[in-house]
């Protein structure tokens, strides 16, 4: 695949500073940057893995080619995650059907279940159990999965599961999956979170997720009255907190290492079998430096991986100076989403 060469506006080549304009600012007027219209979504509710009902959006051109199905990061919503409806808008215009879904503990889905979140080691199964039901509603294979940052974790680990699916039940093949491609996907969850408390601005990124955090326990608590410990909420005041005293107890593990060491996707990277794409800025301010070269090295192994490694581009941005723009041929600064929906197109038979 030729990808063209990524460069942000030079004003932005810190990738904090890029994250922050992107997050703060271009969250605001995005709907400004795109043509393209909101596809015509109609709601839907799945069943995920054990049961758990999913909430989600539908949408399917006349003539679809394939399917995308996807989610957001640590938190949020659908109806407040533009990055993601950024996809859904762009995709849809392409061709393509597309899922997108609150996953466990988030927007509706939280509304509808108590679940909390596991990190994708029961969210990998929920995106092939939705992918099972969007083919039975008329989304064509093959069906692709995606996500960016923590969702992105939760999209490789779909990917782990279609290894394991059960085609009879489901009736869905793992042939009909056609992989992953995924945005600054969290790998390592017990390094980068201790990189963050260290550093002198990270600290303030991890307590703002933290409290976003805290205020979906408050959520979940007031829409399923009893299902969580008041008093365990109030002490989760960072993100190993919050997952100490609200989800790993569930889930079974003796501690916050544990439970990391098995849901971090730099583990099961070597053994996904599925073509699979991973774009990924070296100045991504969430995650340990450290790991831009570890994810080079196993993605030189694996033969189903592809690595976009960008000098630039920060945590889930990526947005393009007019220059970069210009060369990439886009027809808008979301130059990521653009990389994935090509890959996507060139992977077709």
């Amino acid at each position: 695949m030729l990808i063209p060469a990524y460069s942000p506006p030079w004003w932005l080549r810190n990738g904090l500073a890029l994250t922050l304009y992107t997050a703060l600012w271009q969250s605001r007027r995005w709907q400004t940057t795109i043509a393209e219209p909101q596809p015509p979504y109609q709601s839907h509710v799945f069943t995920g893995a054990d049961g758990v009902p999913i909430y989600g959006w539908i949408a399917k051109p006349e003539l679809a080619h394939a399917t995308i199905i996807g989610t957001y990061g640590i938190t949020g919503s659908l109806d407040n995650q533009w990055f993601l409806q950024i996809l859904g808008r762009q995709a849809f215009a392409a061709g393509f059907a597309v899922v997108l879904f609150d996953w466990r503990g988030h927007g509706q889905t939280a509304a509808l279940s108590p679940t909390l979140t596991s990190d994708g080691l029961y969210e990998g199964t929920d995106f092939i159990q939705i992918a099972a039901q969007a083919k039975q509603m008329g989304c064509p294979a093959p069906l692709w999965f995606t996500g960016y940052s923590l969702g992105g974790q939760l999209a490789l680990w779909g990917v782990k599961a279609a290894a394991e699916l059960d085609s009879a039940s489901l009736n869905l093949s793992a042939s009909e999956i056609g992989g992953a491609a995924v945005i600054c996907p969290n790998l390592e969850s017990q390094r980068s979170l201790t990189y963050l408390l260290r550093h002198p601005l990270g600290r303030y990124l991890e307590r703002a997720i933290a409290k976003e955090l805290k205020k979906l326990a408050w959520q979940i608590n007031a829409y399923h009255p009893g299902s969580l410990d008041p008093e365990a909420i109030e002490r989760a005041n960072h993100i190993i907190e919050f997952d100490h005293e609200l989800v790993i107890g569930r889930l079974g593990f003796p501690d916050v290492e544990a439970y990391y060491q098995a849901t971090s996707p730099l583990y099961i990277l070597p053994h996904l079998n599925r073509p699979t794409l991973i774009l990924y800025a070296a100045d991504d301010p969430m995650f340990i430096p450290t790991l831009a070269d570890e994810l080079k090295a196993i993605c030189a192994e694996n033969p189903c991986l592809e690595l976009i490694l960008t000098p630039h581009g920060g945590h889930v941005s990526h947005f393009s100076s007019p220059q970069s723009q210009q060369q990439a041929g886009d027809p808008d600064p979301w130059w990521a989403w653009h990389r994935i929906l090509n890959w996507f197109q060139e992977q077709a038979p």
